[in-house]
């Protein structure tokens, strides 16, 4: 009857669920808010529910995706709101829009990411940054289900930029530490590149090796403007498509 795409986030503590923790969350709260679902077939029917390259666990998001059938039409503005106050705070539901448009997944072409790095100055980053900018290629290795992998970091990355941070308490120490920001663009490659693959890449050509785990947010995802290298809005096409009546029957 109806297919809605919606975009939810992973904020503060909430950055450490799991995706099989959010599926569950997010299960319960269709069945809080009554949302008229479709389920698939057979002896063991699944609410249909499809989600979109989930960030790592560990990581914030700003710009997650998935996609729900319902058996009923209902006004996405309103099903957002609903299903909103019945998430944990912190996974929360931020936009809805009516399907109108297929190959949603193909437009999720890259994505946009900040990395804080507390204990690393700016000029510490700014440095590592033009290295491995200048690099032809960046080798790094991840252990993967299929053993350990060895890809190029650099290839991925077309926009790396570093800035200063707000200084950040350093724990029971009364002295504030220094904190540098770092703005990431990664294309969806195969294999993925992921934030920690470019710190890898920065430990590996600039010796950038920050005191504490960096604290790593994805601010976007969706087409790459190939022009200013910037991530846009996936859900603007089905925004833009007028929604086409359909009589009885099956004609428009």
């Amino acid at each position: 009857m109806q297919r809605v795409r919606l975009r939810y986030t992973k904020r503060g503590r909430l950055r450490f669920t799991s995706h099989r923790d959010f599926q569950r969350a997010f299960e319960r709260a269709l069945r809080r808010a009554s949302v008229p679902m479709a389920y698939s077939a057979g002896f063991t029917p699944h609410p249909k529910v499809s989600y979109a390259n989930a960030a790592p666990t560990g990581t914030g998001s700003e710009a997650e995706y998935l996609e729900i059938a319902l058996t009923e039409r209902r006004d996405p503005a309103g099903l957002r709101a609903q299903l909103d106050t019945c998430m944990p705070t912190g996974l929360d539901i931020i936009d809805a829009v009516e399907v109108r448009t297929s190959d949603f997944t193909d437009r999720l072409e890259a994505s946009e990411w900040e990395l804080r790095l507390v204990g690393v100055t700016p000029q510490e980053a700014e440095q590592a940054v033009a290295v491995f900018l200048a690099a032809e290629s960046v080798e790094v290795e991840r252990q993967t289900k299929k053993g350990l992998r060895t890809f190029d970091a650099r290839a991925a990355v077309t926009s790396l930029t570093s800035a200063e941070g707000a200084p950040h308490a350093g724990g029971d120490r009364l002295e504030e530490e220094p904190c540098a920001i770092l703005r990431l663009v990664v294309r969806h490659l195969t294999p993925a590149v992921r934030p920690d693959d470019v710190l890898s890449g920065l430990r590996a050509t600039a010796d950038l090796a920050p005191p504490v785990p960096a604290a790593v947010t994805r601010l976007a995802q969706g087409p790459l403007d190939a022009e200013n290298g910037t991530v846009t809005d996936p859900l603007a096409p089905d925004r833009d498509v007028p929604l086409v009546a359909t009589a009885p029957g099956g004609s428009a």
